[in-house]
């Protein structure tokens, strides 16, 4: 390295221009030009990045602050529509019903009707065999007429002991005996008769009569069987009956609703198996007492049955018309049943106002299933939350869903 920084002196100048190092060439303006635009992607690549996790930073703290914040869906009390009777269900029962017997003993010859069989008053049902029953009216009648002959004989000789006491042929405690003769003839044939008459029942208990018009629900014997009166046994129920022209309806109407049942009112029934159709009655009876274990009032509702298109025991709901003493204000609201809140200090639902929760307390009127009657507690602009949360406490801030476009609240 010296040698070149310190020529030899014998080199000529040609040979001195040869050594020297070349000159550089200048920079080009393009390769600036890159450089610049290189570190500007860089910066802006840099700046990007930032700007994003500063941003989703941004977001991810008010999706947090959001998700904090519930949000319920809200109804407005609804005063329009709202029921002036209550439906409450009944099952239709026969005006009359009953179990018919046998009254004597003996076995069944012969039946004429089976269920189903509509019958008149006083039809005949079946006829009963009671042979015994037949020889002791029998040995009845024999003894009825031997007492009868003794008795017309003590009655003669009364009579003529009376007629001899009156020349003194015969003893005044001899007459005495032939009277008192007489008079246990007399009611010893008194007696027979009774008996004579007690059997003659016993056998016209060989027909069995329908005891009123009605309809035949069951048959419970057959030919031959025994029948057993209820002497030295259980009885057995031969037919049972029911009137079906009138029925009648017992409902439990609730304490709160019992000026619903006035005595005398117009009910209407509806069932299942007449869809769209209604069934006039008329209120005829109740308890005029309050059971202390449900706390309602038992209604009779007769219903007339003449074509007999109702069946006893069918499943009818009872519509009652509420009188208008009976509302207990004209500002009363319905609000579904699914808003309420019951909690230890009392009934509750949840209000939003202000963008808050307030639990507010209210009075209920009448429960129709899934409708409530408010009568005291809300207004008719206020949003109640629907399904609120257990945990909901008043003052707790809440959003209100937005609804779909066309839905309500």
């Amino acid at each position: 390295m010296s040698s070149i920084q310190n020529p030899p002196a014998d080199l000529s100048e040609t040979d001195m221009e040869r050594m020297k190092p070349p000159a550089s060439k200048p920079s080009s303006p393009w390769l600036l030009f890159g450089l610049a635009a290189i570190v500007l992607v860089l910066g802006v690549v840099v700046y990007s990045g930032i700007h994003e996790r500063a941003q989703a930073e941004s977001t991810l703290g008010a999706s947090t602050e959001r998700a904090a914040v519930p949000t319920v869906n809200v109804v407005e009390p609804s005063s329009a529509g709202l029921s002036q009777e209550i439906v409450l269900p009944g099952n239709t029962q026969a005006f009359n019903d009953t179990p018919i017997y046998a009254r004597t003993n003996g076995y069944l010859k012969h039946w004429y009707v089976d269920i189903g069989a509509h019958v008149k008053q006083g039809q005949l049902l079946a006829d009963i065999d009671t042979p015994e029953v037949d020889q002791q009216l029998e040995q009845a009648r024999a003894d009825l007429k031997n007492a009868q002959a003794n008795e017309q004989l003590a009655q003669i000789t009364a009579a003529r002991w009376q007629n001899l006491l009156k020349t003194n042929s015969v003893s005044k405690q001899e007459t005495d005996q032939a009277v008192s003769d007489l008079s246990a003839r007399q009611a010893s044939v008194d007696s027979m008769t009774a008996n004579v008459h007690r059997l003659e029942q016993l056998q016209s208990f060989e027909k069995v009569y329908a005891p009123f018009a009605g309809v035949i629900t069951a048959r419970n014997t057959d030919i031959g069987a025994l029948i057993n009166a209820g002497a030295g046994g259980v009885p057995q129920e031969l037919f049972h009956m029911a009137a079906v022209n009138k029925l009648r309806v017992y409902v439990a109407v609730p304490e709160v609703d019992s000026l619903a049942a006035q005595t005398g009112a117009i009910a209407t029934l509806t069932l299942d198996e007449f869809p769209g159709e209604t069934f006039e009655g008329t209120i005829v009876r109740d308890s005029d007492s309050i059971d202390s274990a449900t706390r309602t009032l038992n209604v009779e509702v007769d219903v007339n049955n003449a074509q007999g298109r109702i069946k006893t025991g069918a499943y009818a709901f009872v519509h009652l018309k509420l009188p208008q003493s009976a509302h207990a204000s004209a500002q009363s609201l319905t609000i579904p049943a699914n808003t309420l809140l019951f909690r230890s200090e009392g009934l509750r639902v949840g209000v939003v106002r202000n963008g808050h929760a307030e639990l507010t307390p209210i009075k209920i009127g009448r429960d129709f299933g899934a409708t409530v009657e408010v009568i005291a507690g809300l207004q008719p602009t206020d949003e109640v939350i629907v399904n609120p949360s257990d945990s909901l406490t008043s003052g707790s801030p809440v959003r209100v869903s937005t609804p779909a476009a066309g839905g309500s609240k």
